[in-house]
């Protein structure tokens, strides 16, 4: 098992077992490496230490963290909904395919794609030549369910399997420069509803939660939280449009295309960041309560 497969077996088992919390002793055995050398190893791939983020896996910290209408109105104003945002100190902008390139089914268009590790499972990238086209996790059916799902969405475009074209937008988020600023650009497809969506989801600050209904109240369509939902059920790019932002008014999670637990896992991770940018200090030496 490689790293990151461990860190993913790890991050599983506290989620599974957050009620319990269970101590650096008990998820280092589960992933059989020595506690000094499982916690190294959790720093280096997600960020933030095991502490940390099973300090972050409660339904409570969701809930305190879903965001108010003014901040998330403010937010979304600042974004115009129409291009980019800050995102992971990133720059993200975000293009929709036209209504003619859409028609084209990808004439002419080559996709790169490639597998990569992460710490919440192996994903597949795939970019056109104007940015990322589709992020998804691999799921039980394997890489052929999103292969298919690619030719479905560009149907006369050519597939080119390049790894190494395809590698930036994971180590963005998961590299040795991760918290470098960098651009990034998101070529996606999607009706003009969906697009609006997704657009929405990028004025969620980091670390930050709302709900189907905010949303849809920052669309101006107070009544289409059930819509917005599907919307963010067809987002074409995980992590980078930040679809698992989103929690139900009642701070339940809601539904997560990749799986609850993978949400749970994301939302931890990404509030732990939060907290270490902020200058919260930790013992030198950690040890789980």
């Amino acid at each position: 098992m490689d790293d990151y497969g461990r860190i993913e077996k790890a991050m599983a088992y506290m989620v599974e077992n957050a009620a319990c919390q269970p101590n650096l002793a008990c998820v280092a055995a589960h992933v059989h490496l020595s506690m000094y050398h499982f916690q190294r190893l959790f720093r280096r791939h997600v960020g933030v230490s095991p502490k940390r983020f099973l300090q972050a896996l409660t339904l409570e910290r969701a809930k305190c963290l879903i965001a108010s209408n003014a901040s998330l109105q403010e937010a979304a104003h600042a974004v115009g909904l129409s291009g980019g945002s800050r995102l992971f100190d990133h720059f993200v902008t975000l293009e929709a395919v036209s209504p003619g390139e859409f028609k084209k089914g990808g004439e002419g268009v080559t996709l790169t794609y490639g597998v990569h590790p992460s710490p919440f499972g192996a994903v597949l990238v795939a970019t056109t030549a104007r940015g990322i086209c589709r992020m998804a996790f691999i799921g039980a059916a394997g890489i052929d369910e999103q292969l298919a799902l690619l030719e479905r969405q560009w149907p006369r475009s050519r597939l080119v399997l390049d790894k190494g074209a395809t590698r930036a937008p994971v180590e963005a988020l998961f590299g040795a420069e991760a918290s470098a600023a960098k651009s990034l650009s998101l070529h996606v497809t999607g009706t003009n509803f969906q697009v609006a969506v997704w657009r929405a989801l990028l004025a969620i600050p980091e670390g930050t939660l709302a709900s189907y209904g905010q949303i849809a109240r920052i669309l101006g369509k107070p009544g289409a939280s059930r819509a917005v939902g599907s919307a963010i059920g067809a987002n074409p790019v995980a992590l980078w449009i930040p679809c698992h932002r989103v929690i139900q008014q009642s701070g339940a999670l809601g539904g997560y295309r990749w799986g609850v637990a993978r949400k749970q896992m994301v939302q931890a991770w990404e509030s732990g960041r939060e907290e270490a940018k902020k200058g919260e200090s930790e013992p030198g030496r950690l040890s789980l309560p």
